[in-house]
């Protein structure tokens, strides 16, 4: 049976306490490379099998209550991810870019919580986007908890919340149009009792 691992440097908790508000990324707001688009949203129905024609079919969408084409709900974290590279893709554990910023996060690894498992997400929606809107987003740091004893070893659970806008600027918070909060594990492997 391992043996429990010592309790964090009071110093440690600190620069934990220090990252909840952080901006992941840049700071700045993510901006999607396309306007919302009528091809993604028919590969995005085709691919979950979602039959929906108020994301295809242009006559029954401007008759209903939306008036026109409406994107998927969920489908709203899609308008702002990286276009990945695939080439170095292993060597960067996944990340579809390559970057010189470590981000916040590298706290973690520092003190050996290299480990990361995705827990859940949650998505509130404030309202469909049609065709033509750009989607901008904005990630901080909402919690991170105490350190935790799991099965697959210590850990602390960080929460990060993204803020989906439409009609933003570079320096303009834009209308909210959905919110994503985003739960990992940043845990020690081999750390399980």
């Amino acid at each position: 049976m391992a043996e429990p691992s010592p309790p964090p440097p009071a110093f440690f908790q600190e620069r934990l306490d220090a990252l909840v508000g952080s901006p992941m990324g840049s700071g700045t707001p993510n901006v999607a490379p396309d306007p919302v688009n009528q091809p993604m949203i028919r590969h995005w129905a085709a691919a979950f099998e979602d039959g929906n024609p108020a994301y295809v079919d242009a006559e029954f969408a401007e008759s209903s209550r939306f008036g026109g084409i409406v994107a998927p709900p969920l489908m709203l974290q899609t308008w702002t991810m990286a276009t990945p590279m695939i080439t170095g893709i292993k060597e960067r554990g996944g990340a579809p870019l390559p970057s010189n910023d470590r981000g916040p996060l590298s706290v973690f690894d520092e003190a050996g919580f290299v480990g990361t498992l995705a827990s859940n997400s949650e998505f509130e929606i404030h309202r469909y986007l049609r065709l033509g809107e750009t989607v901008s987003a904005r990630t901080v740091i909402e919690s991170i908890s105490a350190e935790k004893t799991t099965r697959i070893g210590v850990g602390h659970f960080v929460t990060w919340v993204t803020t989906y806008a439409v009609d933003a600027g570079p320096d303009e918070a834009g209308e909210v149009v959905g919110i994503q909060r985003f739960r990992i594990l940043k845990f020690k492997p081999g750390s399980a009792a």
